[in-house]
């Protein structure tokens, strides 16, 4: 299976504070490099995962369970492990949810959503998407909507949705909603009002469901990003906000 170049995984060793970067459905670390590379300048060790199926070709996008994309970030979880003594997980859109689902199996000081999916829709073709599923291979993207024209030329994601894919992706999200309250690990939710890829109601959604004290979640809205928050006109505010949590975790620990 050959990795698209520059669609690697990617890894900066530092202090014994590590930290686990998802990206989102169909793309690749590409979309969270840009974090990384901010975090590791903090001094903290960053790894950023490649899902299974993603930053290759569709064939095996199509082919993948949920299961397989959780599989990755455990694999990622463990080789972080190794090397560091306190452990942040942060994810962008699907990447956001799978954090979350892993918040509430293991132990983390602190988990992000980015642009975080708590269901799919609204969308009059998820009643049919198994039917869909077995009939059209593909969906088209909606148009982008980067408030950087330029900030997207060198993320890698695939063109097209798979609609199995997006299947899989349904079936994990109602496995990640009945989660949420179970979780109790400081939180820190982001999504910009202009989001169109993932409607900003998902994030109060979450916020809701989430098991988390009051005291120890929170919501940012951004106003100036589309869906990609870590690679838009907001980045830095992301970066820092981001930075500021970890920090004051390990401060009141």
């Amino acid at each position: 299976m050959m990795i698209i170049k520059n669609a690697e995984p990617f890894f900066f060793p530092g202090n014994t504070t590590g930290c686990l970067l998802i990206h989102g459905f169909s793309a690749s670390p590409t979309e969270m490099q840009p974090l990384g590379d901010f975090l590791a300048r903090k001094g903290y060790t960053v790894l950023g995962i490649r899902l299974a199926g993603h930053g290759t070709r569709m064939s095996d996008f199509q082919r993948m369970h949920w299961q397989d994309w959780y599989m990755s970030v455990l694999d990622g979880w463990h080789l972080l492990k190794s090397s560091t003594k306190k452990h942040f997980i942060i994810g962008l859109s699907t990447g956001g949810s799978l954090a979350l689902y892993h918040a509430s199996r293991y132990q983390v000081q602190g988990v992000v959503g980015l642009s975080t999916l708590y269901q799919l829709g609204p969308d009059p073709r998820l009643p049919i998407l198994p039917i869909l599923a077995k009939v059209i291979p593909y969906l088209p993207k909606g148009e982008s909507d980067w408030h950087d024209p330029n900030a997207g030329k060198d993320r890698i994601a695939y063109k097209k949705y798979s609609t199995r894919a997006l299947l899989e992706l349904n079936r994990f999200l109602k496995i990640m909603r009945t989660s949420l309250p179970i979780i109790n690990t400081p939180t820190l939710l982001i999504h910009s009002k202009g989001d169109k890829a993932i409607a900003p109601e998902n994030m109060p959604s979450i916020y809701r469901n989430l098991g988390t004290q009051e005291i120890d979640k929170e919501m940012i809205w951004l106003t100036n990003s589309g869906h990609i928050v870590t690679k838009d006109l907001d980045q830095m505010k992301v970066f820092n906000a981001i930075h500021d949590f970890i920090d004051k975790i390990q401060d009141s620990g």
